[in-house]
């Protein structure tokens, strides 16, 4: 597999970033998990967005999933044929939050555009990958996404506090993407947010081949964030970076 960061910043667009958006490619397979304010731009530099297979989403937070709304007008005024609904997998209510984030009545809203399902409804297949998900802790509903194809696994944490399901969920992983919001030793709402040393501790607790960082947050030095994971994580450790490239 192939992951490539079309965002990281977290909670907001920053400076040299877009918010959170992932393309994962196999065997000329493409699946995006997360598309957040600025991705679905991003998103057109690396690949057709008539050729994604399925979106992702791991919680409806608007620097998660806000540029469906602009994902859904390039699909409903492309120029050409019709193409069929998009699968969308996400939290349960996802179709009438984007429906309402582009001010139009849920009904019938983007369904002719997106087929919406749910993401907590048990293994997904698309393609050669299998996706699975965990509940996890967020001041919304919430989920973590495991991608496997051809052997490798990949795993992502979308946004949550520090949790046992998320180390099961990356158990033995060759890389976790895992959130580093904020550092320890300063004040952040708690049971939100992974810290860099969470996040690091996370990936050491799961076995994870590599850890990549991410959901950094505007204003924090990314040195800082990488050598507080690193104390607690002693494997590949790397910071996302918009339009970063890597083999999973």
């Amino acid at each position: 597999m192939k992951l490539t960061v079309l965002g990281c910043s977290g909670s907001y667009p920053g400076p040299d970033s877009p918010a959170s958006g992932y393309l994962v490619e196999h065997d000329g397979h493409r699946i995006v998990l997360d598309l957040g304010n600025g991705a679905f731009g991003a998103l057109q530099r690396f690949a057709d967005p008539d050729g994604i297979e399925a979106v992702v989403l791991s919680h409806l937070h608007a620097d998660h999933c806000l540029d469906l709304c602009g994902y859904w007008v390039q699909r409903k005024y492309r120029y050409g044929q019709p193409l069929p609904a998009l699968p969308v997998y996400g939290p349960a209510g996802t179709g009438d939050r984007l429906a309402r984030a582009y001010g139009m009545p849920a009904d019938p809203g983007m369904n002719a555009e997106f087929d919406f399902r749910s993401v907590a409804d048990g293994p997904i297949e698309i393609g050669p990958f299998r996706i699975t998900t965990a509940a996890m802790v967020h001041s919304i509903t919430a989920y973590a996404i495991r991608v496997e194809a051809a052997g490798r696994a990949l795993v992502y944490s979308g946004d949550t506090a520090e949790n046992d399901e998320l180390v099961r969920l990356a158990a033995g992983c060759d890389l976790a993407l895992l959130e580093a919001s904020y550092l320890d030793g300063q004040p952040y709402p708690p049971g939100i947010h992974l810290s860099a040393r969470s996040s690091g501790r996370t990936a050491a607790a799961a076995g994870a081949g590599r850890l990549v960082i991410t959901h950094l947050v505007p204003g924090y030095r990314r040195e800082d964030l990488a050598a507080q994971a690193a104390t607690a994580y002693d494997g590949d450790l790397a910071l996302a970076a918009a339009g970063a490239q890597y083999e999973v």
